[in-house]
């Protein structure tokens, strides 16, 4: 059985939002504000359930899945109204809302009847039916999307792009675009003013924030004398082979389009909404080092610039409002770091963590983890706005995974209950303990939009979403499940408990942006230093290809064999260390510290010759001496 008894309202131990409050965004019930744009606003059944029998988890996630389909279509036909030019409440509330309610019970009524076959039948679900119509920020139940901008500025002009029902982010007829005969306005952007995105269900304008304007966050306290201080990075590419699917098979096993927004995977290759445990075990990895088959994955991101994706008329794409080119990640790190009171213990095989709320912009923040930045301002973290960087800055998405584990389960009903944050000062709820934290930085190299046109200018980005969480930023979110073999699970927490810097990245001695920046004052915030080398990736020859996609960098991804499978280790960075090698032809360092190292890690084939030449000359130059001195001894006689 995945979890206790009854339901919960937020998990307590899962929050990583404190700090919101100023310039969060949230009106006085807790909810994200809309910014003009009325939208659905659903509880959120499956986060409520702390108890669901092993025999009812099929049925339970199939209805699941099924509410929240509901919720996409019941927000379509809240679009198409508004291109029609609006409706009022009362019309909607019967029109849709009632519906959705009907439809909803039915579904609540199999997901309590599966649980009650099989255990203590949950109380309170008929509750959670009733949706709301959200109105906009202008107070306006009227300003749809897709309403051309009359309602809070939301639309996309005359000759937009407003996305029609099969989502190709043309105008209601399917085949209308603008003057530039793009799919997009008048100046080439498919953006009204105050903007609506590609798809016209968001982003809008007052969803991004100038990183330079956002105070600094306070140093996080220093760790104590017992902390695990050492570190472990996995380098498992950048997805440029181009893996997306819009499944989730943490939340919606055996559903297809579980997720309703398309996701970026590395690692994994095998990751889909029918996958097995033993098919993540099989399957290929994008990691340099094949001991780990973990799979990362969150929302890609996209700019609203009227490309057309494969995804374009497909569930999960432009179907469901997710529309533009989809962004290849400049870098991405993976960092496995330590617990600042204590040791770390390996995590179970297999184990599910998702941070962040995917539904947190109708949620609440309780959930949210969702933390953006640039380059350079990494100790400036917005949760529930883009950043605005400035020149020469990238966008940085980072996500910081629950460290603490119950001990017990690799999974709960909620997908929540199971792991948990620390507290402030690092410690684990009562039975739970800590396991390596996951930090995950994702950089992008996008312009910052431009705001007082709507983003025609410089086109606005932002991250796939379920249709009616509208592209929010607070619901960004990732998703890992570890299939990190034992051995390799072992040498992390070794390296992360002994205080070294260890994994497949862990001899760049690369600093990036984030820790030298005059602007951040060394970024105590920001995660250890990612690698700035992805020679080391695995070539993805089993990786199945979703939406096309193209960005300035992906003549830089492709991916190289891997250098060596072993991990290297050198002291962390608290502890006195001397500084870095030179880079070797393989592309990496060798450590500073001394130890034994791989001999495929010591130099490649270039190198190796380099040693070999001035032994061979000499030969060469020692035989040509013997053999013109014989020829002067014939010679005499």
């Amino acid at each position: 059985m995945l979890g206790g008894a009854g339901l919960v309202g937020a998990n307590v131990y899962a929050s990583a939002t404190e700090g919101w409050g100023d310039g969060s965004g949230t009106d006085a019930s807790g909810h994200v504000l809309s910014s003009g744009m009325a939208t659905i606003d659903c509880p959120d059944v499956g986060g409520r359930l702390t108890a669901v029998p092993d025999a009812a988890r099929p049925e339970v996630d199939r209805e699941l899945a099924a509410l929240d389909q509901q919720i996409a279509a019941a927000y379509q036909q809240v679009r198409q109204a508004g291109r029609g030019g609006g409706v009022d409440a009362g019309s909607t509330g019967e029109t849709i809302m009632k519906p959705l309610e009907e439809k909803r019970s039915e579904s609540i009524g199999r997901i309590a009847d599966a649980v009650g076959r099989a255990g203590e039948r949950p109380r309170g679900l008929d509750d959670l039916a009733a949706c709301t119509l959200r109105p906009g920020d202008n107070g306006q139940p009227t300003g749809t999307p897709d309403d051309d901008g009359r309602q809070g500025g939301t639309g996309q002009g005359q000759d937009g792009a407003g996305a029609d029902q099969g989502g190709s982010a043309q105008g209601q007829g399917g085949d209308r675009q603008g003057q530039n005969g793009s799919g997009q306005g008048q100046s080439g952007s498919g953006q009204a003013q105050n903007g609506a995105g590609q798809g016209g269900n968001g982003p809008v304008v007052s969803d991004y924030a100038d990183i330079t304007a956002v105070p600094p966050e306070a140093p996080a306290p220093p760790p104590q004398a017992d902390a695990s201080r050492g570190t472990f990075t996995s380098d498992c590419g950048v997805n440029a082979g181009g893996l997306f699917n819009s499944d989730n098979v943490i939340v919606a096993p055996g559903v297809s389009n579980g997720a309703h927004h398309f996701h970026d995977y590395i690692g994994n290759q095998g990751n889909n909404a029918f996958a097995s445990d033993e098919d993540l075990a099989k399957a290929g990895t994008s990691c340099a080092d094949q001991g780990d088959k973990s799979s990362y994955y969150w929302p890609v991101l996209r700019l609203q610039n009227g490309t057309q994706e494969r995804d374009a008329g497909a569930p999960g794409g432009g179907t469901e409002g997710n529309a533009g080119r989809i962004v290849t990640p400049e870098r991405v790190t993976l960092t496995f770091v330590g617990n600042p009171r204590g040791k770390v213990t390996a995590m179970p095989r297999l184990l599910r963590i998702i941070t962040g709320d995917a539904k947190a912009f109708v949620n609440g923040p309780g959930d949210a983890n969702a933390s953006w930045s640039c380059t350079g301002y990494e100790n400036r973290q917005l949760k529930d706005k883009y950043p605005l960087c400035p020149p020469g800055s990238d966008v940085v998405r980072t996500f910081r995974f629950q460290s603490c584990w119950d001990g017990r389960n690799i999974d709960s009903a909620n997908h929540r209950t199971h792991v948990a944050f620390t507290a402030a000062d690092g410690s684990c709820p009562a039975g739970f303990r800590p396991i390596p934290q996951l930090v995950q930085r994702i950089v992008y190299d996008v312009d910052a939009p431009s705001l007082a046109d709507g983003g025609r200018t410089v086109p606005l980005f932002a991250v796939d979403s379920f249709p009616e969480q509208l592209h929010k930023p607070v619901t960004d979110h990732g998703d890992f499940i570890n299939v990190f073999g034992e051995d390799l699970m072992r040498e992390m927490v070794d390296c992360v408990n002994s205080g070294r810097a260890c994994g497949s990245s862990a001899a760049d001695g690369s600093s990036e942006e984030n820790g030298g920046s005059e602007e951040n004052g060394g970024s105590v915030t920001s995660p250890p230093a990612p690698s700035a080398s992805r020679s080391a990736e695995t070539p993805r020859h089993d990786a199945t290809t979703s939406p096309a996609r193209t960005t300035k960098h992906d003549t830089d991804d492709k991916a190289a064999p891997a250098v060596s499978a072993a991990p290297r280790s050198t002291p962390a960075p608290s502890q006195a260390a001397p500084a870095p090698a030179p880079a070797t032809a393989a592309a990496y360092a060798p450590p500073a510290a001394a130890g034994a190292e791989p001999q495929a890690s010591r130099g490649g084939l270039a190198e190796t010759g380099a040693h070999l030449w001035p032994a061979a000359i000499g030969t060469l130059l020692a035989l040509s001496g013997l053999f013109m001195l014989l020829r002067a001894r014939r010679m005499r006689y």
